[in-house]
């Protein structure tokens, strides 16, 4: 039954996150999405709108749409993303308009010795992680009730495309790439959806960390995940970047979502061999 009044609008529908949101969203709120490769799986569907990165003005799609709430899960060269950011940012504060955006745990991937929380300062050494904290250091300086930032860790699920790689390299025999110094949180496609619901349901806004409540080594989680789709024999490549055990997690403290709505890691596991 969707919820009359509240449009929506998610910024790379056709991609892995933002169409698993969209299928989560559409049979409650008058959900709309954009779509910029898939064109043949979208062009006839009235509520998705073709748009380019590195053609196409954001405002213009966003005075056709007039949404309530935009979602951002895109993708893409990056120096479009920051153009198309700075220009949502402005349309935003103008506007009677709310936002999230999807960021990501490498906002700290220069931090390496602890965990990551809401309010710690974010830090990065990769290109993405920099254009990550760019896009949100924009979106900070918005009203805080317009702005909601969702930091993810990895994501898996069963079409996800990280365990589209661990399938293919197992049907092929090929090295899965295994990182045992590595300590990360993880979460599932399907929770993400759930706790994303239920932000826009009750108008939630500020930094949340959207990974499991506990830690697990990156090579130990994969050896499992590897082990639970039962693919024939897995080969792992342990791949060393440090000697000492480096963290890329970010964990809830301040902005904790309901019990329903947290998961371990196990369960995300456990997830593949449900679907």
């Amino acid at each position: 039954m969707r919820e009359a009044g509240k449009k929506i609008l998610i910024l790379g529908g056709s991609g892995f996150l933002g169409n698993a949101i969209y299928r989560e969203l559409c049979n409650y709120f008058d959900t709309y999405a954009t779509y910029c490769s898939a064109r043949r799986s979208f062009e006839g569907n009235r509520k998705f709108f073709h748009y380019d990165l590195l053609e196409d003005d954001i405002y213009r799609l966003l005075e056709e749409v007039k949404p309530d709430l935009v979602i951002s899960a895109l993708r893409g060269d990056f120096g479009a993303q920051i153009q198309a950011h700075a220009h949502l940012a402005e349309y935003i504060a103008k506007n009677p308009v709310r936002m999230l955006f999807l960021s990501s745990a490498n906002v700290f991937d220069a931090y390496s010795k602890f965990p990551s929380y809401e309010y710690d300062k974010t830090l990065s050494e990769s290109v993405y992680g920099r254009l990550k904290i760019r896009i949100e250091n924009m979106l900070l300086r918005l009203p805080a009730r317009k702005m909601g930032i969702l930091r993810l860790p990895m994501v898996f699920g069963n079409a996800s495309p990280r365990v589209r790689e661990i399938r293919d390299a197992l049907d092929l025999g090929a090295p899965i790439e295994v990182f045992p110094n590595l300590v990360i949180n993880v979460t599932s496609h399907d929770r993400l959806c759930q706790q994303v619901h239920y932000l826009i349901n009750r108008d939630k806004y500020g930094i949340y960390h959207l990974g499991s409540r506990d830690l697990v080594h990156h090579d130990d989680l994969i050896r499992e995940m590897a082990a639970h789709l039962d693919q024939g024999t897995p080969v792992f490549k342990r791949v060393y970047t440090t000697n000492e055990e480096r963290y890329l997690a970010v964990l809830p403290k301040d902005n904790l979502l309901p019990k329903n709505l947290q998961l371990s890691y196990q369960e995300v596991i456990d997830d593949l061999i449900k679907q």
